[in-house]
């Protein structure tokens, strides 16, 4: 397993053209598994299931076709991506067992800062309580996003992954209906009072990786 943090910025297109290269040599046998940590300049990106309608401002980034799974995502400064390059055939081939680990890796190392994440059944991510907010039309506890989650797989070889709001620009997402939803708004460690820096969220998840992946994927089945 090789973890890569690169600093600075990363092109979208030059992450994709890395990404494709390192999954066909895990899926030949030729290159270890990567989880790569890096940060992208403003964009928005539509997964395979992109709404038209949930691109409110066209203009505002630039727009990219990500062939991942999920709807419109954005990604920039202050936004940890986690691209996973994983081989999911040795985990099980299961595709819902591994983004319910996914999601549970985000959880265990938010729960590093005091943060509890939740995970809710037909919404894919990870998700914080928000006490001081209005709750919802149907009483339930106003909820925001932390973390989104897309992934695609060849040959049993998964990429893109996750993204980790820490301290982006909460106002590059109102272009966009972030996946698909609309009830429910978008947050980050800084926005919930904590000053978390990249490099603390980076340690956080090389801690709790072992720990969701190491034994193999355990999961317990969504309803």
């Amino acid at each position: 397993m090789e973890w890569i943090v690169t600093p600075g910025l990363t092109p979208y297109k030059e992450a994709l053209a890395v990404m494709e290269a390192r999954v066909a040599g895990i899926a030949a046998g030729t290159a270890e598994e990567c989880l790569w940590l890096l940060e992208h300049p403003p964009l928005y990106t539509a997964g395979t299931s992109a709404k038209a309608d949930d691109l409110v401002e066209p203009d505002r980034f630039p727009v990219f076709q990500a062939r991942r799974g999920g709807q419109y995502t954005y990604h920039g400064p202050g936004q940890r991506v986690v691209y996973v390059m994983l081989d999911v055939g040795a985990r099980g081939r299961d595709v819902r067992c591994f983004v319910e680990a996914l999601e549970r890796w985000v959880i265990a190392a938010l729960a590093e800062f005091g943060v509890t994440g939740h995970i809710r059944p037909g919404r894919v991510g990870v998700w914080v309580e928000r006490p001081g907010k209005a709750q919802r039309p149907d009483g339930g506890p106003a909820e925001d996003k932390i973390a989104a989650i897309g992934i695609r797989l060849r040959r049993w070889v998964s990429f893109h992954g996750l993204a980790i709001n820490v301290e982006p620009d909460l106002s590059h997402f109102d272009g966009i209906v972030p996946c698909g939803i609309r009830e429910h708004g978008v947050t980050s460690l800084v926005d919930l009072g904590l000053p978390v820096t990249m490099a603390d969220l980076d340690a956080a998840l090389m801690r709790t990786f072992d720990g969701v992946f190491g034994a193999g994927m355990r999961c317990a089945r969504r309803a």
